[in-house]
């Protein structure tokens, strides 16, 4: 497993985190919500991502061909 996902994926929490906590408090909660779903969007492309390439992978080890 290459430890730059996690990375990848700890970097988009806190920003979204960080800038969630600011709309809040600048009496945004409309935005922040959206920001959140973006920030779950990005991390949820990335783990598809990586099992598109778990699954290939396994296809290959295995021989299958379909």
């Amino acid at each position: 497993m290459n430890v730059d996902i996690i990375f990848k994926i700890a970097a988009v929490g806190l920003l979204t985190a960080i800038v969630n906590q600011i709309l809040k408090k600048s009496d945004k909660d409309e935005i922040a919500t959206l920001v959140t779903l973006v920030g779950l969007v990005i991390v949820l492309l990335l783990v598809i991502e990586m099992l598109s390439e778990l699954f290939t992978s396994l296809q290959s080890l295995f021989g299958l061909y379909t």
